[in-house]
């Protein structure tokens, strides 16, 4: 902008803003006009006065289910977690070799045998899943299933992490 219009901007703020004053002193109301009264009535509801239903325990087949599951997630993850130091041991003496070089193909097979085991805990935790699925589908309380397949999940997720830092040494 250059010096006028500068100049000229006080000037022009001071008319703007006098346009917007009233000599009416007359405000107009805050009341509410008819056009915003709401005309009409809506029926009255009576609450619910039943108890909510406490949901069903989970039946002693499904109790069944889960336990063989979670014996079977717990049975992978102690095969895993014993077979990890062995597996730990042969990734390190690969690291560095060349990529199909005996110490290197040896200790690519020892994380098989470990994905091996974690399979056996995912196949646990699929059969939960479909426990789950099943039970929501029906309307039924998961509860037991949830806890379940928590467990089974957290058995997993520690799995997995051993297996990437694994592989990301072999480079796999």
């Amino acid at each position: 902008m250059d010096r006028r219009t500068l100049r000229l901007l006080p000037a022009l703020a001071a008319l703007a803003l006098g346009a917007c004053a009233s000599d009416r002193g007359a405000y107009p109301t805050l009341e509410r006009r008819a056009a915003e009264r709401v005309n009409g009535t809506a029926p009255v509801v009576s609450p619910d006065t039943a108890p909510a239903a406490l949901p069903a325990p989970p039946s002693a087949d499904l109790i069944d289910q889960l336990d063989l599951a979670l014996a079977q997630a717990r049975t992978a993850d102690a095969r895993f977690r014993q077979q990890t130091p062995r597996t730990r041991d042969l990734v390190a003496n690969a690291r560095g070799a060349a990529v199909a070089s005996e110490a290197w193909s040896v200790a690519t097979v020892a994380v098989a045998d470990l994905e091996s085991a974690r399979s056996e805990a995912m196949t646990a935790l699929a059969d939960v899943d479909a426990l789950y699925a099943a039970a929501r589908i029906a309307g039924d309380d998961a509860t037991a299933i949830e806890s379940v397949r928590s467990q089974i999940l957290e058995m997993v997720a520690s799995q997995d992490a051993v297996l990437d830092s694994l592989k990301d040494s072999l480079a796999i």
